[in-house]
């Protein structure tokens, strides 16, 4: 994380969330490079425990939830903000994804907590519109202005996962910039 760009700014705590396994995943490359090109006042964290939540059952929502399903509920309590980036599968968000989400329905920690959505693929409208009305169905609040679809291609991403084009670091920045005040 960067510093904040002056003494009087609170350093903003965004988690990101990719909906997307895959090692070599555009969404997750997308979020690094998000981490990356970050504004000086932004902190953004990977959340890394998507695999690992159990499947959402009511019954195990109970005094003492599964531990993975607390650390999640932990990280969006003292997150200033929610960045995702999600894949679209069969018209829709990937399970892991919408198990997460289905994990915070009844926590305190996710409802009018502001939240940004990248989009890797401009083909992938299913699951952006079907994350965009589950999240307000949760009472997030979707800074419409920061969410965009930022078109990644297979050969934007190296080897290693990094994304080197500077239209696509731009339009990351840019909308980060946007998150930034609105939640400031």
């Amino acid at each position: 994380m960067t510093s904040p760009t002056s003494g009087d700014e609170r350093l903003l705590r965004i988690l990101a969330i990719s909906g997307s396994l895959r090692a070599r995943s555009s969404n997750t490359s997308l979020l690094r490079l998000a981490m990356e090109v970050a504004p000086g006042d932004m902190g953004i964290v990977m959340y890394d425990g998507l695999a690992s939540l159990p499947h959402f059952n009511p019954d195990d929502d109970v005094d003492a939830p599964p531990a993975p399903v607390l650390d999640l509920r932990a990280r969006v309590g003292v997150a200033d903000g929610l960045l995702f980036c999600s894949p679209e599968y069969a018209h829709g968000v990937p399970g892991s994804l919408k198990n997460a989400l289905d994990w915070l329905v009844a926590s305190v920690e996710l409802p009018h907590k502001p939240v940004a959505l990248l989009n890797a693929s401009p083909w992938a409208t299913h699951a952006q519109a079907s994350l965009v009305e589950t999240l307000t169905v949760m009472s997030t609040r979707i800074v419409h202005e920061a969410c965009v679809t930022i078109p990644v291609a297979r050969g934007d991403v190296a080897a290693d996962g990094t994304i080197a084009s500077a239209e696509i670091r731009q339009a990351v920045r840019a909308a980060l910039d946007t998150f930034a005040s609105a939640i400031r």
